[in-house]
């Protein structure tokens, strides 16, 4: 009876705690080995019974002290049920003894036959920022949450790469996959990319997260002739080339969809083009990546050019049809460029385009819409911080962490060149800004943003305003 009562509580700790190894049982080690065999052949033969066909794993043999690969059941699995996989074993690939059987069938268990089940390939990051705006002739102020943006990168093998980027505007408002391609890496000269591409027109488009600009809104050219963030479906190449020891060539080029959104997008098309004088070619874009308003493809590019270390000129443009007719035709060209000499920075960016027949509609009538467009920036940045700053608080003003940035911007930009500027409708398109600002950042990753704004040419609406805004945001990675 003693016996008995000893092989029932052993068969019982060996249920409970089977998933460690019978040498780790408390008072295992007080039998002989062929008792352990005796209590561990008996523990099998109790299991057996009780579930048919399920088994479980070998126990270790006396004396190794080593366990053996078992699957630990979860703490509401009685003795005797059949053993639960885990996530990463169920995700492996079956063996002939251990198969899901045809993939026809519906396993409940192959929603987890993914690769990145068991072997995790994906990094998870991303920006925030909240924004407030203070304007003097635009309404009341406000706070605005205006982008959470999750990143996703995977490294799928040496060559396959994935990246993608979807954005939260304004809460729930607006949301997108601002891109997400699949590069595939041959050599640093030539990589192929496809997917939802951010379009190489100009740099701050390729360069627009919120922890990167020392200002919190972004220029007027980059919303209006380059309206970021813009972003097509396509396909393409892009690499890098060393000329000489100290220069360096970048490079990237597509064929996407363009601008298909110009006259309505799909199902909706109107007569008259919405790229306009007030609104520049912003509405043109789509994030709709299924459909193109025209059998014709674009083309878009940027070549940038480095001679030295801190200095870099690019040139990019595109071309296509943004109508359905074959002259609808819409060019940009753009030239940016980055000078840095110790604290000093110096950027901008220039953009032109031309809008085919845009003044035109598409029953031959005539509109007054604009066909050219011009717009610039060019920004002065300072880098800085106060000796006595880290001297009185070195865990907030850390030298070669934390930074001040003073900044000033001025930029221009009309949206009707061609129109008659001596009619209200003609000076519509014409914008006059200077920004100035300062802001600290703890750590490269993190901004605190204040800005002054004096706009002495602008618009709300179809008016034509003089303004002042004060406008201060803060901005992380994460």
């Amino acid at each position: 009876m003693k016996s008995r009562l000893l092989m029932g509580a052993l068969i019982a700790l060996t249920c409970m705690f089977g998933q460690y190894g019978f040498q780790n049982i408390a008072g295992a080690e007080e039998l002989t080995p062929a008792q352990q065999e005796a209590v561990r052949q008996a523990v099998q033969d109790y299991l057996k019974d009780r579930s048919p066909g399920a088994g479980q794993p070998p126990m270790d043999q006396p004396g190794t002290g080593v366990a053996q690969p078992t699957y630990a059941a979860p703490p509401t699995q009685r003795a005797g049920e059949p053993v639960r996989e885990t996530l990463g074993e169920l995700s492996q690939p079956r063996t002939p003894d251990k198969k899901y059987g045809s993939t026809m069938q519906g396993s409940g268990s192959l929603i987890y036959a993914r690769p990145f089940v068991s072997s995790p390939k994906a990094i998870v990051g991303g920006y925030m920022d909240i924004e407030y705006f203070n304007r003097n002739n635009q309404g009341n102020s406000y706070f605005d949450q205006h982008r959470l943006v999750p990143f996703i990168y995977g490294d799928i093998s040496d060559r396959v790469k994935f990246a993608a980027e979807i954005e939260f505007e304004h809460g729930t408002n607006d949301i997108k996959v601002e891109f997400a391609t699949i590069d595939y890496l041959v050599q640093e000269p030539f990589n192929l990319r496809a997917g939802i591409i951010l379009a190489p027109i100009g740099k701050f488009n390729l360069l627009h997260d919120a922890p990167l600009r020392d200002l919190t809104e972004r220029p007027l050219v980059t919303q209006r002739i380059i309206p970021s963030t813009l972003h097509q479906p396509g396909i393409g190449a892009y690499g890098t080339f060393y000329p000489t020891a100290l220069s360096k060539l970048d490079y990237e080029f597509y064929v996407t969809n363009g601008f298909t959104n110009a006259f309505g997008g799909n199902g909706n098309p109107n007569n008259t083009s919405n790229i306009t004088q007030t609104n520049g070619i912003r509405s043109a874009r789509s994030d709709n990546t299924s459909f193109d308003n025209n059998n014709g493809k674009s083309l878009m590019g940027r070549v940038a050019f480095s001679p030295i270390l801190g200095v870099e000129i690019g040139g990019s443009g595109f071309y296509g049809n943004y109508g359905t007719n074959k002259d609808d035709q819409l060019a940009i060209w753009a030239l940016d460029w980055t000078f840095q000499r110790g604290p000093f920075e110096f950027i901008g960016e220039s953009a032109w385009a031309y809008v085919k027949d845009n003044d035109i509609n598409q029953d031959g009538t005539q509109n007054g819409n604009p066909r050219r467009m011009q717009g610039y920036y060019l920004q002065g940045n300072y880098h800085f911080l106060p000796e006595w700053l880290s001297r009185m608080a070195p865990t907030f003003f850390k030298p070669e962490v934390s930074t001040f940035t003073a900044v000033v911007r001025w930029e221009e930009m009309n949206l009707g060149q061609d129109l008659n500027d001596n009619t209200e409708a003609g000076r519509l398109g014409e914008w006059q800004r200077w920004t100035f600002g300062l802001n600290f950042r703890p750590t490269e990753d993190t901004v605190f943003k204040t800005d002054f704004q004096y706009t002495p040419v602008g618009r709300v609406g179809n008016q034509r305003i003089h303004d002042t805004a004060f406008v201060a945001s803060w901005a992380t990675y994460f």
